[in-house]
């Protein structure tokens, strides 16, 4: 199983890509002003395993107002249950259809192979006018994400730097709540008031995560481009009777029934995962599982091969120093020759700022900072794997951390690996902002490492020391603590001859 695992996990990183791809089908077709008042469909062929139909359409003569309204027909037309799919008018030139989610105006829905039709209303041509239109069609698989060309995580800024939000959260499509509008009793939360609630706290990314369901990503897709500063990462809480995890970036069911005949156990689950190039995390892994809090802690029967998770969420909500943390769960595994990346989530189930609510204001505590090449769900998502996360656990704006390890000519910064041969140095520089007076404080493999001239952060934010390597494989972590102790920053390692 784990070789199986590690030769999906490669499959995908050859075929990873935030660039758009090519289109399917390109549909081509001219206008005249005997097309005013009519309707013209546009056939297309569905082959069998299409589970995502996306369209963009572009027409010239706009500058003499000429106008084409956009509709979608699956197999049989109006006169076929189900058959009729939206209509957007001329309010949009890209939708995206599917089972699990669609554009706003339009209805997802099962993906039946056979000859759909692009439907056009043509309201205004003038007698003299002559116009052309092209339809790109995208027709996506099963093993196929969200990819930018279906609308959805395209990005929202091209700037290489570090991005902050909160990568759990729940609205009404599970169990998230809120008070409602009278103020006296609780009620399924709105999914607008979760977005809105995140885009206070000034984050840059979220990701919905609602259990077992993808129902809110048509919401999502409804609400991107009102926000335009935050992206909203389509995500899903794979909740089992053993063990809770986050799944980003897989548009797809997932069979979440672990323990049944169709998913036996954990890694017939990873496998799957992987086969839909997702990025999966262990949430909250050290919480009880019992009548308190069922099935919340990861709790598998039989061995699992963790080579199948890239992340754990190391920190939930407010329990970076409480005594079910994820952290030493975490810590286990970098310990078993894992390079696994430590990520935060507020698990928020309240979805306003409400002043009223006594939990409200919890997302965006912890904050996931991801240093990324773009603002995007693959760039924030290849961040993660990569390992160039810190988890802010009071949710500041403003702290940062960053790690630059060297030796010689090789650098690593955290998530990186870097070769140190016995009785050399490594040298390790700390720059940090927002933490003046704050102390540093340096794992290896675990243990604290004392070997730190000066622990206390100064006003410049930099300090620096070196640690002379045995030749054998370790990993190196920074984090950040207040004077009285407190964990302000963790840290990701960077990894010593692995």
């Amino acid at each position: 199983m784990r070789a199986l695992i590690a030769l999906l996990l490669s499959c995908f990183a050859a075929v990873a890509t935030a660039a758009e791809r090519a289109p399917d089908l390109v549909l081509r077709g001219e206008l005249t002003g005997a097309d005013q008042h009519t309707y013209r469909e546009v056939p297309f062929d569905v082959p069998g395993g299409t589970s995502r139909i996306t369209i963009d359409v572009e027409y010239t003569g706009r500058e003499e107002h000429t106008t084409i309204d956009l509709g979608l027909l699956g197999p049989g037309g109006f006169e076929a249950q189900d058959g009729f799919r939206g209509w957007s008018g001329g309010s949009k030139r890209r939708f995206t259809v599917s089972a699990t989610d669609a554009t706003a105006s339009f209805l997802p829905g099962a993906i039946v192979p056979g000859r759909w039709r692009l439907l056009l209303g043509i309201p205004n041509i003038r007698p003299a006018s002559k116009a052309s239109y092209t339809a790109r069609v995208w027709l996506s698989g099963d093993d196929e994400g969200f990819g930018p060309e279906h609308g959805l995580t395209a990005p929202l800024s091209t700037r290489e730097r570090w991005y902050r939000g909160d990568l759990h959260m729940h609205s009404a499509h599970s169990d998230g709540n809120c008070l409602s509008a009278s103020g006296t009793r609780k009620v399924p939360c709105p999914l607008f008031f979760t977005v809105a609630s995140a885009a206070k706290r000034g984050l840059d990314f979220i990701a919905v995560s609602e259990h077992n369901t993808m129902s809110q990503v048509s919401g999502l897709r409804e609400m991107q481009p009102y926000f335009d500063t935050m992206l909203l990462i389509p995500a899903r809480e794979i909740t089992t009777f053993s063990g809770h995890a986050n799944l980003f970036g897989v548009s797809r069911t997932v069979d979440f029934r672990v323990g049944s005949k169709q998913v036996p156990d954990w890694n017939a689950l990873l496998a799957d995962v992987a086969r839909a190039h997702g990025l999966i995390s262990v949430n909250h892994p050290r919480r009880p599982n019992d009548e308190t809090c069922m099935g919340c802690g990861f709790t598998p029967i039989g061995p699992v091969d963790m080579h199948g998770f890239q992340a754990i969420e190391a920190v939930n909500g407010r329990d970076a120093e409480r005594a079910d943390t994820g952290i030493p769960f975490w810590e286990t595994q970098l310990n078993a020759g894992l390079r696994i990346t430590a990520i935060g989530g507020s698990d928020s189930h309240v979805g306003t700022d409400d002043p009223r609510d006594p939990l409200a204001g919890v997302i965006g505590t912890p904050t996931t900072v991801v240093h990324a090449r773009e603002l995007s769900m693959e760039g924030i998502l290849d961040g993660i794997r990569a390992g160039h996360v810190f988890v802010d656990t009071e949710g500041s704006r403003d702290r940062t951390l960053d790690v630059l390890a060297s030796n010689g000519s090789s650098h690593a910064t955290m998530g990186d690996a870097i070769m140190v041969v016995g009785g050399a140095t490594l040298h390790v520089v700390v720059r940090t902002t927002a933490l003046q007076g704050s102390d540093i404080a340096v794992t290896i493999d675990g243990r604290p490492f004392d070997g730190v001239p000066v622990k206390r952060i100064p006003a410049n934010g930099e300090v620096a020391f070196d640690w002379t390597s045995d030749g054998k494989p370790h990993w190196l972590r920074v984090d950040v603590r207040s004077a009285e102790g407190k964990l302000l920053i963790l840290g990701n390692p960077v990894y010593v001859n692995h």
